[in-house]
């Protein structure tokens, strides 16, 4: 089935993106429960904005109201869903302005790796340079053949591979826990003329690395990290039921 279809399929009924749980204890639905709606959050089966149908889900995953409205609690915490006071819960708006704090932390971190990895030993590099040419290769099959999933995940790849070659573990958690708030707007912006853009401005990167150029190195990701910011406002334009300043 193409991801058309699919995403036909989903936007028809969203709660199809929901598998029916079985055989679990009351502590383990509701985290099950939890992972399969953060799930279908994060994939935007259900949209920033759409009322959640507690019954829906229950008949979908074959539970009862318990573990679904202590999912939604957790959710709630976690700041993918709000509960409107005698409306429902549903789904949290991309707030704009947590946006760009995650974009803040990961351009400082981000660029402070790159400008880093330019004056690393060349031998050290030896190994970097050839991974990220082989995903970068992977990316241009991908983007000619128009595979969003597979693009998204060689994306986070490409990401790994630069922070993993500093040495410093810490510094990759923090930019994954910004990464992780930015993937319902990074996949909202998931189009085959975004990929392009984003398989541009991976390959100067890498450019700007292999021939040690720190400042274009630095300049390179600063703006492929500010390009996601200018696309966002774009799509928040035509779309602004999505969004929340």
């Amino acid at each position: 089935m193409s991801d058309s279809t699919d995403d036909a399929s989903l936007a028809a009924d969203p709660y199809r993106a929901l598998e029916t749980l079985q055989g679990a204890g009351r502590g383990s639905l509701t985290d099950a429960v939890a992972e399969a709606l953060r799930g279908a959050i994060i994939s935007l089966a259900m949209e920033p904005g759409m009322m959640i149908d507690k019954l829906a889900v229950c008949e979908r995953m074959g539970v009862s109201r318990f573990p679904v409205s202590a999912a939604l609690a957790k959710l709630a915490a976690a700041g993918l869903v709000e509960v409107l006071p005698q409306r429902g819960t549903r789904v949290m708006p991309i707030v704009m302005h947590d946006i760009r704090q995650h974009l803040f932390i990961r351009s400082a971190l981000e660029v402070e790796t790159v400008r880093t990895l330019t004056s690393a030993s060349p031998n050290a590099m030896i190994e970097v340079l050839g991974a990220l040419d082989a995903n970068l290769n992977r990316q241009r099959e991908i983007v000619a053949a128009g595979l969003r999933p597979e693009f998204h995940t060689l994306d986070l790849a490409f990401h790994e591979i630069l922070l993993d070659a500093t040495g410093l573990p810490r510094v990759k958690e923090i930019v994954a826990v910004s990464r992780s708030a930015l993937d319902r707007a990074r996949r909202l912006m998931a189009s085959p003329e975004r990929h392009a853009h984003t398989l541009a401005e991976h390959e100067r990167i890498v450019e700007a690395i292999r021939t040690r150029d720190a400042e274009a190195a630095a300049h390179a990701m600063h703006h492929h990290l500010d390009e996601v910011v200018a696309e966002l406002r774009r799509f928040a334009s035509e779309r602004p039921d999505l969004f929340r300043e």
